[in-house]
C-alpha cells in the first residue's frame, strides 16, 4: 500500500467520524424539539382524553423525572409567564370602557357607554374573552405572544404597558393608550433588546386578530345584511368587503391598510400605519337560534414584515366604536366608507344632500319621526319641478278617458291595436298630451328613493329611537308576533309595511283611473303588476327592514297623492283640454319620428296579414 493509499484511508475515516459526529448532535437537536412538541401537546391534551385511558400517544415520562413538571419553552422567563395566570386593566373615558388582560397583553372586552343593546343592557362590543390580539415570531423557539402573562410595567387610567421579559435580558412591549375624548385606541408594539434571541434571518412576525360580536340588534336577519368584514387598500376610493349575512372567507396577498369586523351600527377595526404585508380573513356568521346569542365570529392572520434591531417599535391602531359618518371620516383614514351609502351617484347625494339635511334638522327636532316628515316634504318640494310634467300628463291622460273610450269602441278587434294606438297616440298630440315627457324626470328621482333605501337602516343616529307604535325606527315595527315564520313576511307583522302598502295601492289606482278598459292581454297584465304585485312585494320587502325606510315611503306616497289631486282640481282644466281638442279637429297633425315609425310598424303588420290570407 503506498503513501497516497494510506493517506486517502485516513481521509475518509476523519470524514466518517465527522459526519457521524455532526449527525449525533442533529439528532440531539431533534430530539430536544420533538421533546418540546410531545410536552406541549400533552399540556394541550384534554382532561377527558387522559381520563379515557387513551394513553399510545401521551410521550412517556422517566420515572426519576415523573414528580417534577415538563417545562415547555427552554427559557425559565417564558416558562414561568406561561404558567402564570393574567390580571385586568381597564382604561377609560366619557365614551368607551376597555378592558384588556395581561394573559397575552390583548384586549379582553370593550363597552361602549353611550349605547345600550336592544333590550337595554350595556352595549358589548365583545364579550370578556371574546377577542383575541396575539403575536407570533421565532425567538430561539416560536412563541405566541397570547400564551404568556405580561407583567405590568407602567399604567394609568388611560394607557398601560405590559411587558414580557426573557433570560437574556430583552423583551417584548405592549403598550395602549385610550385617547381623552374618543374611541380610537393607539397600540405600539416594541421588541426591545431582542437582538440575540431573534435571529437575523426573521423577517416578519404574524398577527392573529380575531373578535366575536354579539347580537345587539331587534332582528338577526336585518343586522346581519348589514354586517360584514372590510379591507383596505391604501390608496383605493373604498375597501373590499365580505359578508352581509354569509359567511366568507379571502386570502389577501397584497399590503393593505386596516381591516374592520363591522357590525350593523358599530365596528372592530385595526389599522397598520406601517401596512400589513399579506393575509387571511374570514367571517362566519352564527345561526339565529345560537344559545350563545352571537352574531358572527371574525378573524384576520396579518403578517408584517420585520427588520431585526436593538430596539424595533411597531405602531397599531384600534378603533371600537359607532359607525357614524362624521366620527370615522374625522380620522382621515377613510373608516367611513364602511357605512353602506350606495354607489357613486347615490353615495355623492347622500354624504352631500341627505347627512347634511338630517343633521341640520337634528339640531332643531329631537323627534325623529317629525325629522323624516320634514326631509321628506323638502324633498318631494325640491323634486316636484321634475315630477309636475308626470303628474300633468296622468292628469290630462284623466280628462280624455271618454275619448280613449271612444277610440275603443271603435278598433275592439285585436288586430286593430295598431290603429287604436296610433289614434290614441293622434288624440294625445292634438290635446297637447307628452306620454313620454314626465318619464324622464321621474326616473330621475329613483336615485334619492335608492339613496333613502341605503340610509335609513344604516343611520346610527336612528338606532332606539321610538316614534308611534314603533320602539326602534333602525329596525322593523312590530304590531303583530306570530311566534313562527311564515316565508316572505317572517314572524311579525310591520304596521308601517303594511300602511305603505296600501298607500301605494291607493295612488297606483288613482293613477290609473284614466286607463279605460282594454282587451289588450299586455295592458291587462302591466295594470295587474303595477295595481297588485308591486304593493305585494314592497310589503314582503319592507317587512322585516327598518321602519324608518317604510315610514319614508309611506309619506312620499300620500305626498304624491296630494299633488297628484292638487294638480288635476286647480291646474288642469278639462275644458281647456276640449276647446284644444275643437280646435286642431280636421287639420293634419304634425308627425313626429316615433309616429312615423309606428306607422311604417304598422303597414308592414297590415301587409304581413295580406300574404298570410
Amino acid at each position: 500500500m503506498d503513501k497516497n493509499s494510506i493517506i486517502g484511508f485516513i481521509l475518509i475515516a476523519l470524514i466518517l467520524f465527522g459526519f457521524t459526529f455532526f449527525e449525533s448532535g442533529q439528532a440531539r437537536k431533534r430530539a430536544e424539539q420533538q421533546r418540546q412538541l410531545d410536552s406541549i401537546a400533552l399540556a394541550n391534551m384534554p382532561v377527558d382524553t387522559l381520563a379515557e385511558g387513551n394513553y399510545a400517544e401521551v410521550p412517556a415520562v422517566p420515572a426519576e423525572n415523573a414528580a417534577a413538571p415538563q417545562s415547555i419553552y427552554t427559557d425559565s422567563m417564558l416558562e414561568a409567564a406561561y404558567q402564570a395566570e393574567g390580571e385586568i386593566v381597564t382604561l377609560e373615558n366619557e365614551v368607551l370602557k376597555l378592558d384588556l388582560t395581561s394573559k397575552g397583553a390583548q384586549p379582553y372586552s370593550a363597552q361602549l357607554k353611550k349605547y345600550k343593546s336592544y333590550g337595554g343592557g350595556d352595549l358589548m362590543l365583545f364579550n370578556g374573552g371574546d377577542a383575541e390580539y396575539a403575536v407570533s415570531i421565532y425567538a430561539g423557539q416560536f412563541i405566541r405572544t397570547a400564551d404568556f402573562n405580561f407583567t405590568v410595567a407602567d399604567r394609568s387610567d388611560t394607557s398601560v404597558v405590559f411587558r414580557l421579559p426573557f433570560d437574556g435580558g430583552g423583551y417584548i412591549e405592549q403598550k395602549y393608550t385610550l385617547q381623552h375624548d374618543g374611541y380610537m385606541v393607539d397600540n405600539l408594539l416594541s421588541f426591545v433588546g431582542m437582538q440575540g434571541i431573534i435571529p437575523r434571518n426573521v423577517g416578519s412576525y404574524d398577527i392573529d386578530f380575531n373578535v366575536t360580536v354579539p347580537r345587539m340588534e331587534k332582528g338577526y336577519k336585518n343586522e346581519s345584511q348589514y354586517s360584514k368584514l372590510d379591507y383596505y387598500f391604501e390608496g383605493e376610493k373604498k375597501p373590499a368587503e365580505i359578508g352581509r349575512g354569509r359567511s366568507s372567507s379571502k386570502s389577501i396577498g397584497a399590503r393593505l391598510s386596516w381591516l374592520a369586523f363591522q357590525q350593523q351600527f358599530f365596528s372592530a377595526i385595526m389599522r397598520a400605519p406601517q401596512e400589513f404585508a399579506n393575509g387571511e380573513v374570514a367571517i362566519k356568521f352564527v345561526p339565529e337560534g345560537d344559545p350563545s346569542h352571537n352574531l358572527m365570529e371574525c378573524s384576520a392572520r396579518m403578517r408584517a414584515d420585520f427588520r431585526p434591531a436593538a430596539s424595533v417599535s411597531v405602531p397599531y391602531e384600534f378603533y371600537f366604536g359607532p359607525n357614524h359618518f362624521n366620527t370615522l371620516k374625522s380620522y382621515n383614514h377613510k373608516y367611513e366608507k364602511i357605512i353602506p351609502l350606495g354607489g357613486s351617484l347615490v353615495g355623492w347625494f347622500t354624504k352631500y344632500a341627505i347627512i347634511p339635511m338630517f343633521n341640520f334638522f337634528s339640531r332643531f327636532f329631537s323627534n325623529f319621526g317629525l325629522i323624516i316628515l320634514l326631509m321628506t316634504l323638502v324633498i318631494k318640494t325640491v323634486v316636484f319641478p321634475l315630477t309636475y310634467k308626470s303628474y300633468a300628463s296622468s292628469a290630462k291622460m284623466q280628462a280624455l278617458k271618454p275619448e280613449i273610450e271612444k277610440i275603443n269602441a271603435k278598433y275592439p278587434r285585436q288586430e286593430d291595436a295598431m290603429k287604436k294606438q296610433q289614434a290614441t297616440m293622434d288624440l294625445y298630440k292634438r290635446a297637447g298630451v307628452n306620454t313620454l315627457g314626465g318619464c324622464l324626470p321621474t326616473l330621475l328621482t329613483f336615485p334619492i328613493l335608492w339613496a333613502m333605501f341605503r340610509f335609513f337602516p344604516a343611520s346610527i343616529e336612528l338606532r332606539q329611537q321610538p316614534f308611534l307604535w314603533c320602539d326602534d325606527l333602525s329596525a322593523y315595527d312590530s304590531i303583530l308576533d306570530f311566534g313562527f315564520r311564515i316565508p316572505l313576511i317572517g314572524d311579525h307583522l310591520s304596521l308601517f309595511a303594511l300602511l305603505m302598502a296600501i298607500v301605494m295601492w291607493v295612488y297606483s289606482k288613482m293613477t290609473m283611473a284614466n286607463q279605460a278598459a282594454s282587451n289588450d292581454p299586455t295592458a291587462n297584465s302591466m295594470k295587474f303588476m303595477t295595481l297588485w304585485m308591486m304593493p305585494i312585494m314592497m310589503f314582503f320587502i319592507c317587512n322585516n327592514l327598518s321602519a324608518a325606510l317604510s315610514y319614508y315611503y309611506l309619506l312620499s306616497q300620500l305626498i304624491a297623492i296630494i299633488q297628484t289631486w292638487v294638480i288635476r282640481k286647480w291646474f288642469v282644466h278639462p275644458e281647456e283640454i276640449y276647446a284644444r281638442l275643437k280646435e286642431t279637429e280636421g287639420k293634419p297633425v304634425p308627425k313626429s319620428k316615433w309616429q312615423q315609425r309606428l306607422e311604417e310598424a304598422q303597414k308592414m303588420q297590415q301587409q304581413q296579414q295580406r300574404n298570410r290570407r
